[in-house]
């Protein structure tokens, strides 16, 4: 495929395990996000969104069922499957998938398998959502999955929204003043023996190299993949550099008024570091990453 006929993806959301959407809820909500209805996947899954003015989300995910989950998996949703042994691996709270905007799924599919980096078949499926004014809307999508065999904690895949859910200014206006995701952060031992999954996940050959690490720009924010040394740097996290494969570490966001920021988290007594003009907030009960805020 030749360069020209690259499209650079936007992110579209990010995929955040958790145990159980209520505790989830809670901690979204102290950290001074809105979030919204529960939701109901027809496969056995859940989420409770976080909708951001960018046109990004957060997709905290849950079990609503098991044996329908396993069902799934059994019958090839690979959607549930990666999320089933994520939890296997990992426990049920992290960030397993980074999920890329398109507006023509089959064709990332055909492109994904061509490249040698197709996670699976494809899924398509809808599900309903409450507006917090009471009406019921439905989005319907279209996924094509890529994913590389040796980081078995992480994959991608791209999300087609051929009917977008319908979400209200009101659930993309926060508290804590977060206006959108400006950077999701992976770590690996070495980085760019993964360049190539994520290339082709972005649609864009353009990668980064720096000391700590390498980047991708994506149509809307920034994929990072840092070394041990890069995630003590950036987050003053210590991360074990003996387990290959990428794993998902953080999620920064761009907000309005750090001082805002600053403030609401002392009112609500939420644990956080300052380092590099960033708000570090550590992991908790329904928040399985790193939260960075910055402007």
């Amino acid at each position: 495929m030749s360069l020209s006929k690259r499209t650079t993806r936007p992110l579209d959301h990010v995929v955040l395990p958790v145990a159980e959407l209520v505790q989830a809820r809670r901690r979204l909500t102290d950290l001074g996000f809105v979030v919204a209805e529960d939701a109901r996947h027809p496969f056995g899954t859940e989420n409770a969104c976080v909708f951001f003015a960018d046109n990004t989300y957060l997709e905290p995910l849950a079990i609503a069922s098991r044996e329908e989950c396993e069902a799934a998996a059994l019958a090839g949703n690979v959607f549930v499957a990666r999320d089933q042994a994520f939890r296997f691996r990992q426990g049920p709270e992290g960030l397993s998938a980074i999920v890329m905007g398109t507006s023509d799924a089959a064709s990332d599919h055909m492109r994904f398998r061509a490249s040698g980096v197709s996670g699976g078949d494809m899924l398509e499926f809808s599900r309903p959502m409450r507006l917090p004014d009471g009406r019921e809307g439905l989005g319907s999508f279209r996924l094509a999955f890529a994913a590389d065999l040796r980081s078995p904690d992480f994959f991608l895949f791209s999300c087609q929204r051929i009917r977008a859910l319908p979400v209200e200014t009101a659930l993309q206006r926060h508290e804590n003043g977060v206006l959108g995701i400006a950077e999701v952060v992976l770590s690996e031992p070495n980085p760019t023996d993964f360049q190539y999954l994520l290339q082709e996940g972005v649609d864009d050959r353009e990668v980064s190299a720096h000391s700590f690490g390498m980047d991708i720009q994506t149509g809307n924010a920034k994929l990072s993949v840092l070394t041990v040394a890069g995630m003590e740097a950036f987050f003053g996290r210590s991360v074990s550099g003996a387990e290959r494969g990428l794993r998902g570490r953080a999620v920064v966001f761009r907000v309005a008024d750090l001082e805002a920021t600053r403030a609401l988290f002392a009112k609500n007594d939420i644990e956080f570091a300052e380092l590099g003009g960033r708000l570090i907030v550590p992991e908790a009960p329904g928040q399985g990453v790193i939260f960075a805020f910055g402007v």
